[in-house]
């Protein structure tokens, strides 16, 4: 056998089952990749390894004694420094949190105990996860496995690094204008934002409101569908999560295995910028490459995408009312103990006035009736994930795309938040590297409620993408990135003004 932490969670999920890995073995696996890469990265941030080993050996004893096995039986999981695992700390990259200790686990962890799942450790992200690049005050930058000296996006970087680099083979990641997606694109791994209420939340300071979710991160389609299988549950503390007589309308199990699709049936529309976002050439040219190859694939395939008036105002609005629920009384107290992206985001949301927000909400229902009449004739749509190709990690934000320059630190996000806007769920391939040798992300939108039905067309576009050596997964040169010096040896890696 190669190395058990290159495994997918898929492949090691079933030698577990078959008694042909040991859940021990594969977490020594990941924790010796660790040990190995981490210091070139950042990515995992805090661990306890002898609990660790405990969980790993509890698999082991369930598997050699024949006792029913969970879904996700002896896979480490790494957990995103955003929420909670007893006895790590939970920091949410903020300075504020650097000393505390969490007393219990976030039920999304708790849930993937339950089904056999060994906690890894704590997985980088930036300040409160505001911002696309993961940097914080608390334990630094997260440089990208493809290259160490370029980030690897936010908010979910540490977890898209993690995955990269086989620390583990599942990670939890979320999302509110790309944050796992855009990790997952500039890392080449697949991520998952689900349909709102898929995976209840009880992180959200507005609860009625849609934008920010959880969801699963992984190195393969089937890996996510996996994990979004026991990340989805019934849980009436989320008001987005419709649950009938005490089970969710929708049935996890579809996740994990959904059936088998024709591409060739569905009808495709293609975009490279849904007509607003700044996208950057080299991601246009990348993109085109990657459409003229599925084309053949792909007969029923058009250019078009919804109509999205309006989209960056409202996102700013909506997102801006979010901010100031979150972080308003804060800032207001102790300024000096945040960082640049939560002052502008409490400045932006306390510019716009009741007016602003009346017709940013009114507006965004409009957006979304206009979203579900595209997807009336339409089944999925196909785009880049990220307007940009990686950029070096210092850069805290980009402020100009192709010479344009971006209004705010989350402005060059815009093709991920476009579906955001209307909730529709959306899944982030890796498909080949781009013309600066780093991974390209190709963003698949679905219909909303409708998310077995595109992980099964994604599924499809990952078999065909990997027959061709130029458009398979980009993998990290192991051995390369192993030599390179500590990241945190690096000029700047724990400034962010």
């Amino acid at each position: 056998m190669s190395d058990p932490a290159d495994l997918s969670a898929c492949e090691a999920r079933a030698l577990i089952g078959r008694r042909a890995l040991s859940p021990v073995e594969l977490t020594n696996a990941c924790l010796a990749r660790v040990k190995r890469l981490n210091p070139a990265v950042n990515a995992v941030v805090s661990m306890n390894e002898d609990e660790m080993l405990v969980a790993a050996r509890a698999s082991e004893d369930k598997v050699m004694s024949g006792m029913p096995l969970g879904a996700v039986e002896g896979l480490p999981f790494g957990v995103k420094d955003m929420i909670n695992v007893t006895g790590l700390p939970t920091t949410f990259g903020s300075l504020i949190y650097k000393d505390n200790i969490a007393a219990s686990d976030d039920p999304i962890v708790a849930a993937m105990r339950a089904a056999g799942g060994v906690v890894l450790g704590k997985t980088n992200n930036p300040e409160f996860s505001l911002g696309g690049n993961t940097r914080n005050a608390v334990y630094g930058a997260t440089g990208n496995p493809h290259d160490p000296t370029r980030n690897a996006a936010g908010s979910s970087g540490g977890s898209a690094a993690a995955l990269a680099c086989g620390m583990a083979p599942l990670c939890t990641g979320s999302d509110t204008g790309g944050s796992l997606r855009n990790p997952a694109a500039f890392c080449g791994i697949v991520g998952y934002r689900p349909s709102p209420g898929v995976v209840p939340g009880n992180g959200r300071s507005i609860g009625l409101f849609h934008f920010s979710t959880s969801g699963p991160m992984g190195r393969t389609v089937d890996d996510v569908g996996l994990m979004l299988s026991v990340m989805a549950r019934a849980d009436r503390a989320d008001p987005l999560t419709p649950v009938v007589d005490g089970r969710s309308v929708w049935n996890p199990a579809d996740f994990a295995d959904p059936p088998r699709t024709d591409a060739a049936r569905w009808k495709i529309a293609v975009t490279e910028d849904f007509g607003f976002t700044m996208t950057e050439g080299i991601i246009r040219r990348a993109f085109a490459k990657r459409v003229d190859y599925l084309r053949p694939f792909l007969s029923q395939m058009v250019e078009a995408f919804p109509d999205c008036t309006g989209a960056d105002r409202i996102f700013a609005v909506v997102r801006g009312v979010q901010m100031l629920s979150t972080h308003l009384a804060g800032v207001r107290k102790t300024p000096e103990r945040y960082g640049p992206n939560a002052i502008a985001n409490v400045a932006e949301g306390l510019a716009f006035t009741v007016e602003d927000v009346s017709a940013a909400l009114t507006d965004q229902t409009a957006y979304y009736r206009r979203w579900k009449t595209f997807f009336e004739t339409t089944d999925f749509i196909l785009s880049p994930a990220v307007t940009i190709s990686p950029r070096d990690w210092h850069e805290l934000y980009p402020k100009e795309v192709d010479g344009q320059k971006t209004a705010s630190y989350y402005h060059w996000l815009s093709l991920a938040y476009a579906s955001t806007l209307s909730g529709h769920p959306s899944i982030t391939l890796p498909i080949g590297r781009d013309e600066m040798g780093m991974p390209f992300g190709l963003q698949i939108v679905g219909r909303r409620n409708e998310d077995a039905k595109l992980l099964s067309f994604a599924r499809e576009i990952e078999a065909i993408c990997n027959a061709n050596p130029e458009m398979a997964f980009p993998k990290v040169d192991i051995n390369a990135l192993a030599a390179l010096p500590p990241i945190a040896s690096r000029p700047g890696f724990m400034e962010f003004e």
